[in-house]
């Protein structure tokens, strides 16, 4: 498929950008990457979810407490993948390469796969975010339809009050099919992937089998089949739950654009920071729990324009970027209250529920 271009320009608006950040970590002193409050985070985030899932699988607590816990599990699991897995990924956990790889490798150990998550979210939907066909973060075809060039379907006008049932999937779908999608076909989507290493092969099946042995065939060996059952579910689909939701309100509200390309040139009307403003929003970026709990990716401009900066940095450099936006007339899109970015998704979907 032909892959579009970004208009470019001279004086660009992201190279100011540049500038500025850059000169902003200058005079305070500090490192774009982690500092010991993100690895406080991510300890505690790591000990609480072993401690949940060994309590959980050889101690065997009661059906209300072992139901409470799988939902927590289910929350550190997210949490885990937004505070240190997506950082590490993205190379901005530590100024320590290993430590970085070693921060992405935690999704493996979730069942999921960094080379393949890498790969759509890093190289796919970073650079081309909200554009339908490419950005495989806005196909969930047939059951959603998350933008107008989509097929509509009658299913669509009653997608505002089913979704939340499909983000539940997300996890499951993620872990059991897309992950092996990608893996047979080496394609995110209607995008190939680069070639797989042996390591990355061996990588890939290791980690799928060592997360069965530790989520399937261990919890039913220890407390049976049907309780494994009803806790699996219930962690994975509430982890689905988040995962998807933090994901979609920073993208598919109201007033972010899905853009495409000129049909002739193959261009976008953008240069590529405007396009990532234009495509993210953000979110309750005043609420400290959030922002702990979702590794900073309420701030999704900040992220989008500065991918390789740790979430610790985005309330600063914020700042920033909403006064750069101010002086070149740019819109910056934020819900100042997570509610009313719940609410502008679910009337999103209203609106492309309509034909």
């Amino acid at each position: 498929m032909n892959i579009p271009k970004f208009s470019q320009v001279s004086h660009s608006f992201h190279a100011e950008l540049k500038k500025r950040i850059s000169d902003y970590f200058k005079e305070v002193g500090k490192s774009t990457t982690g500092n010991y409050s993100l690895f406080i985070k991510a300890i505690i985030l790591v000990v609480g979810f072993l401690f949940i899932y060994i309590h959980l699988v050889f101690f065997t607590p009661t059906a209300v407490w072992a139901i409470l816990e799988s939902v927590v599990l289910g929350g550190l699991t997210a949490a885990i993948g937004f505070n240190v897995m997506h950082d590490g990924a993205h190379g901005s956990f530590s100024r320590y390469t290993w430590l970085n790889n070693l921060a992405a490798l935690s999704v493996n150990f979730l069942g999921a796969n960094n080379f393949m998550w890498k790969t759509k979210h890093n190289v796919i939907h970073h650079a081309y975010t909200n554009i339908d066909g490419i950005d495989d973060d806005i196909d969930a075809k047939p059951f959603l339809r998350l933008c107008e060039s989509q097929k509509y379907y009658k299913m669509h006008r009653y997608q505002h009050l089913y979704f939340w049932l499909t983000y539940c999937l997300l996890y499951l779908w993620w872990v059991f099919v897309t992950d092996y999608k990608k893996y047979f076909t080496g394609r995110v989507g209607n995008v190939p992937i680069r070639k797989m290493k042996p390591v990355d092969h061996i990588s890939f099946w290791s980690f799928k089998l060592l997360h069965l042995a530790l989520f399937i065939f261990l919890p039913i060996y220890t407390v049976g089949f049907e309780a494994w059952l009803v806790g699996f579910l219930v962690s994975s689909l509430f982890a689905g739950f988040v995962l998807s939701i933090v994901f979609q309100l920073a993208h598919t509200v109201e007033h972010t654009h899905f853009p495409h390309a000129n049909e002739e040139t193959g261009k976008m009307e953008d240069e590529w920071a405007i396009h990532q403003i234009k495509t993210t929003a953000n979110f309750a970026t005043k609420n400290k729990v959030v922002s702990w709990l979702v590794g900073g990716l309420n701030f999704q401009v900040e992220h989008h324009l500065f991918p390789k900066i740790s979430h610790i940095h985005y309330p600063a450099i914020s700042k920033i970027i909403k006064k750069a936006c101010e002086e070149y007339g740019i819109r910056y899109i934020e819900y100042r209250r997570l509610h009313t970015a719940v609410f502008s998704h679910v009337a999103y979907l209203r609106q492309l529920g309509k034909r």
